[in-house]
């Protein structure tokens, strides 16, 4: 015969008030506190965060329900993190003296010698002001793009030219365009040539083309198009 055990807990008795912040800020309060550590009898004076009396709106009994699960500690709230544990080489050693070629353009090679950590610093340095010039340059080219723009509007065009020579800008705007153009022209070929498949627009396609002869004048796609028969 098996015996259930049975744990029999007293209930113990609470009391919840209830307050209304009665300024702008229109706080809700609640307290709820065991019976007897409440406020004593003919006290119910709180004042907000704000600074304002409240107002209290009700007192009434309260159950807390018992469990016996572990609150959460601070440590079980906490999220867990993955950390990369860089592992260094065993022949990794930061104070090595290293002698390296240093390249000053066209200019004839030379060599120095720096500990390992100097040229990483180095490394990194170059690494930053890479990307600071590439930002800059981002930069600039907006610039150049507004003074553009305004530049024939503008009252005081004399000051965007010095913005312009002060950031080495070329004032040079760029203007997509279509054109068309129609061209005429006599094609011979040999009739008597009886492997000769003739094609007039492939012929035409192939052999005209248009470029420019104004070095201002850029020519990108161009297209042979309304081949016909006159």
């Amino acid at each position: 015969m098996s015996v259930a055990r049975c744990i029999i807990l007293g209930m113990t008795k609470y009391q919840k008030y209830t307050w209304v912040c009665t300024s702008d800020c229109d706080a809700l309060i609640e307290y709820t506190f065991k019976d007897g550590y409440g406020w004593p009898n003919g006290v119910m004076d709180l004042t907000c965060r704000c600074g304002n009396n409240c107002t209290l709106l009700s007192v009434e009994d309260a159950t807390i329900p018992y469990t016996d699960s572990p609150l959460p500690t601070k440590e079980d709230n906490m999220e867990t993190t993955e950390t990369t544990v860089t592992t260094v080489p065993e022949s990794y050693n930061s104070n090595l003296l290293v002698t390296y070629k240093v390249i000053r353009g066209y200019s004839d090679a030379e060599y120095a010698t720096d500990k390992v950590t100097s040229i990483e610093w180095d490394l990194h340095n170059g690494r930053q002001s890479q990307k600071r010039v590439s930002v800059l340059n981002d930069k600039i080219s907006a610039v150049k793009e507004i003074i553009c723009e305004a530049y024939a509007d503008s009252q005081d065009q004399d000051t965007l030219r010095e913005i312009a020579e002060a950031l080495d800008i070329e004032l040079i705007k760029e203007v997509e365009f279509t054109a068309s153009i129609e061209v005429s022209g006599t094609y011979s070929y040999n009739i008597l040539e009886s492997d000769y498949d003739f094609d007039l627009e492939s012929e035409i396609t192939d052999a005209i083309f248009a470029e420019s002869n104004n070095g201002n004048i850029e020519i990108g796609d161009q297209e042979v198009c309304n081949v016909r028969e006159a």
